[in-house]
Order: structure tokens, then sequence, then C-alpha cells
């Protein structure tokens, strides 16, 4: 194992109801660098890169925030 792992960013799983989760992309959106964010994110396995995830979680999260559990049928 890398000595860098010990020194490093922490991982965590990126969790779209955490406030200081989507402050920290918000950052990441103004900067264009995660340079100040203080957390590694996990990429899940399904999805192929961290934005794409991340997008993908704000997505349900705002769109449940909105509608709750009412199921939009779009013809």
């Amino acid at each position: 194992m890398s000595k860098l792992s010990f020194i490093g960013r922490p991982w965590v799983v990126f969790d779209s109801t955490s406030e200081q989760h989507r402050q920290w992309f918000a950052e990441f959106q103004a900067r264009h660098s995660w340079s100040h964010c203080p957390v590694r994110f996990v990429v899940d396995d399904d999805v192929g890169d961290l934005l794409t995830m991340i997008q993908r979680k704000l997505i349900d999260y705002y769109t449940h925030k909105e509608f709750g559990n009412r199921i939009l049928v779009c013809n």
C-alpha cells in the first residue's frame, strides 16, 4: 500500500442528502477543481465517472424533494 493513502484526503461516498457534500460539489463547479475539497469521493461501479454519478444522485435528490413519492408520467 502506498504511503500517500495514509496522508491523502479521506475517501467518502457522495451523499446527496448531505448539505456539506452538495456544498463541496458547488465549490467544484465554481472553481473547476477539487483542490479545495477536503475529501475524495468514491465512484460507484455502475457509473463511468465522478461527475456523472454526482449529477445523477443530485437529480434524484432534488426530484424527490420537489415531487416526493408522486409518480410523474410524461406523454
